[in-house]
């Protein structure tokens, strides 16, 4: 569907201008009888209420969503294509348990482009009907599933930023899903010249961009990560991101963070990303940190990792929906978000079983407000509404293009029917609200986000354009499971380039 000049009403909220999320509550606007008008070229010309509507606009066709509110397109900033059908998979423990026993053999299962091209349409669908219009994604090891996964987004018209999931190293699970040194970097820079910005040749107004993606550090090793480091050196400029996992599990002896501390001999684990990947913290190679780079998690940062975060402009993936579903615990919110860092909303799919990014902000207001002591709060719903919208675009270095309905940016925007969700028609309609005009307000956002499901979710738009699913495929008998190989010994950080005499089996 192509763009058109149009008026939408409705009931509009967003978070305006570019504060952070402890000024969100000052810069939100609600407008309860609002219009927003578009441009053939698919840019918001105007916003504000509708009796307010110049004269320029007044003959523009009008989309009536009165009853109904319109939002920006939501932002989440850390899911997994390949763990589409993962969701609420059963692993007999937390993270590395949940990896062995599910993920890995789930994600090899898109070695077979047959399936990998069902599970990009139905990954595509699943973010258009949750109202994701922009999304950054953990892709497949496999480069046509990756190739399925961009090609249907660029159908659709959604924003896409993804990379291939990159592992040098894994236990006997992951032996599909890994490659040798120098081939992991020749397929990230065949991806990068393939999918990076070919929509339009320019990641400025791309929909379509491409992310370094190592799965975390333990899947990679020191050669991995000095050869990332001077890849990424040459594509940094040309605005490709850097996607991975930092701090996620800390179970005392046999978790994540312990994991790599002890295979790396590092103080943290934000140093193996930071090049400082070599026994001691030494340096080892180039940093992949910076704007275009985002972290999931961050559940157990120490204080010097947070301000190293802040410092480079990095940013943070919050998934509290995952986080309770393989016990990693709750991100510190105030202690993070003091020290300047950037913290954006991510399902974390699969492990986060929430498509809706509303539900996953939901899981936020929860998680916070239980925090223990001091650190507990109650997020206030224009800080929510900015979490999973403006700090996402702001987190993918695209603030000045979308995350908000400010003139001039990409209309990107949901219109919401709630009486398509009984539900939520109900506790709009018959929840009590405060005789304060302010309060009623933040009550009424709050009803919304925290209520909402995927049928009210009933218009889906990225630059003005209407975005529609892809057909269902058919149905198609599954594949055999791949067969299962030795486990592949992971190289000592001591010894760069490997030496089986000296190596540590690490169950990923």
């Amino acid at each position: 569907m192509t763009p058109s000049s149009r008026v939408y009403r409705g009931h509009i909220f967003h978070v305006a201008g570019s504060p952070t999320v402890a000024t969100a509550r000052e810069n939100l606007v609600s407008l309860p009888d609002g219009a927003l008008v578009t441009t053939k070229t698919g840019r918001i010309a105007w916003v504000g209420s509708f009796a307010d509507l110049p004269a320029a606009f007044a003959g523009l066709p009008v989309t009536d969503n009165r009853g109904g509110f319109i939002l920006p397109g939501f932002v989440d900033t850390h899911l997994h294509f390949p763990q589409t059908y993962s969701t609420d998979a059963y692993g007999g423990g937390q993270l590395l348990e949940w990896l062995d026993n599910c993920v890995f053999p789930a994600e090899a299962r898109l070695g077979d482009p047959a399936f990998g091209e069902r599970i990009a349409r139905d990954f595509t669908r699943r973010r258009i009907a949750a109202g994701t219009t922009s999304a950054l994604v953990f892709g497949s090891a496999f480069p046509h599933a990756q190739d399925a996964l961009f090609a249907e987004s660029q159908r659709a018209g959604l924003r896409l930023v993804s990379g291939r999931g990159i592992q040098t190293v894994g236990s006997e699970p992951s032996r599909a899903l890994l490659t040798g040194e120098t081939e992991a970097l020749d397929l990230v820079s065949a991806e990068i010249d393939r999918w990076h910005a070919v929509d339009t040749g320019d990641p400025a107004t791309a929909l379509l961009q491409v992310a370094v993606v190592p799965r975390f550090s333990l899947s990679v090793t020191p050669t991995t990560l000095a050869g990332l480091g001077d890849l990424y050196d040459g594509v940094r400029g040309r605005g490709v991101y850097f996607h991975s996992h930092l701090n996620e599990n800390n179970r005392p002896g046999t978790g994540e963070i312990d994991a790599v501390k002890s295979v790396y001999q590092v103080d943290t684990y934000l140093d193996t990303y930071d090049g400082r990947f070599l026994p001691g913290s030494a340096r080892g190679g180039s940093s992949l940190l910076g704007r275009r780079s985002i972290l999931a998690h961050a559940v157990h940062c120490e204080d010097e990792e947070l301000a190293r975060l802040a410092e480079t402009g990095t940013s943070v993936a919050h998934c509290p929906t995952s986080q309770q579903f393989l016990g990693s615990g709750t991100m510190p919110w105030l202690r993070t978000t003091s020290f300047g860092v950037n913290v954006a909303i991510g399902s974390d799919i699969g492990a986060g079983d929430e498509w809706l990014v509303s539900r996953v902000l939901n899981d936020c207001f929860k998680v916070h407000l239980s925090e223990p002591g001091d650190a507990g709060l109650s997020i206030d719903p224009a800080a929510l509404l900015f979490t999973g919208t403006l700090a996402g675009a702001r987190a993918l270095d695209m603030e000045t293009r979308f995350g908000n309905f400010d003139v001039g940016k990409d209309a990107d925007f949901l219109l919401i029917e709630p009486d398509r969700w009984e539900p939520l028609a109900s506790v709009l309609e018959r929840g009590i609200r405060a005789d304060d005009e302010a309060m009623a307000t933040e009550q009424t956002l709050f009803a919304l986000l925290l209520a909402l499901r995927q049928p009210a979710i009933t218009g889906v738009y990225v630059r003005g354009r209407r975005v529609l699913a892809p057909e269902l495929a058919p149905p198609r008998a599954p594949s055999p499971s791949p067969s299962r190989p030795r486990p592949v010994p992971v190289p000592s950080p001591s010894r760069p380039g490997g030496d089986p005499t000296n190596s540590t089996e690490i169950l990923l």
